[in-house]
């Protein structure tokens, strides 16, 4: 079993669960990761659904035994909250000169890109592109320390193609004040990477008490804004060395921002045809 991967497996599997295993799944990723630390019996009684529900959800995860899903979890924390030093040490460089780094590099760039297209539901995906199309409300972007310069970019791009899009401020107190003009029926599109940033996550609970229907793009140990967000898009950022890179994440968003623009061409044609000097 690949470890970190429990809650991008609990998104992947939702269209096929039953309804009394959606009730587990949802459950589960309204407590996360701490129920699932529970007895099987606490776990089920707490996610409204019985024992073998419980089970039978996380068979279909993919795991073999509940031990076996406890493990997986436990291993996903770990990875969570690793630091870049920490990466660094379990990996130091190797000594001397490498002619071969940029290759391999962007060899394991590419299989991130492929992996992550496997993992990210082409109807998610389709239906994120859909509703920033329609131009129906407001869309905020904001991110992290390394990920909000992604939501500058992808604001700068859909600020061409539809109204209403704007970047939160990356600073808590600016960012609260623009809260204000918030509205049910937004769309907020989050990045958020490990070490997750807690004050993201408050934002985005706020966000979704107001009924903005947020969507997650995140790393493949998924990050707790997925609690608050209606759509995630996890993308593999893994090196295996004292950095993450996040290739993927700004891949996701080109391909987003294409397939907006594709969704949305006869408007947006004309809003780019303005914007054009006479």
């Amino acid at each position: 079993m690949e470890p970190g991967t429990v809650e991008s497996r609990v998104h992947e599997a939702m269209h096929r669960l039953t309804a009394a295993e959606k009730r587990v799944a949802r459950g589960l990723l309204a407590n996360y990761p701490t129920i699932g630390f529970a007895p099987v019996a606490e776990f089920s009684r707490q996610s409204g659904a019985s024992a073998a529900t419980a089970l039978r959800f996380v068979a279909q995860l993919g795991y073999g035994s509940y031990p076996e899903f406890q493990r997986a979890l436990r291993q996903e924390l770990e990875e969570r909250v690793k630091s870049p030093l920490q990466r660094g040490l379990a990996r130091p460089p190797a000594p001397g000169r490498d002619d071969q780094f940029l290759d391999r590099f962007f060899h394991q760039a590419v299989g991130n890109l492929h992996a992550t297209a496997r993992r990210i539901p082409s109807s998610e995906f389709e239906a994120v592109c859909a509703r920033i199309a329609d131009g129906k409300g407001a869309c905020h972007l904001f991110g992290g320390r390394f990920t909000d310069a992604i939501a500058a970019y992808t604001e700068a791009h859909l600020r061409l193609i539809r109204p209403g899009v704007r970047r939160l401020d990356g600073r808590a107190s600016s960012r609260n004040d623009q809260l204000l003009d918030v509205k049910p029926g937004d769309t907020a599109i989050v990045f958020d990477v490990r070490r997750y940033d807690p004050q993201l996550v408050a934002t985005a609970a706020s966000l979704a008490a107001r009924r903005v229907f947020v969507v997650l793009v995140t790393d493949a140990w998924i990050s707790p804004v997925s609690r608050h967000a209606k759509i995630v898009l996890p993308c593999e950022t893994g090196t295996d060395r004292t950095w993450d890179a996040n290739l993927v994440l700004f891949a996701t968003m080109e391909a987003l921002i294409a397939r907006t623009t594709e969704l949305c061409w006869a408007s947006a044609s004309n809003r780019m045809g303005l914007g054009e000097p006479s």
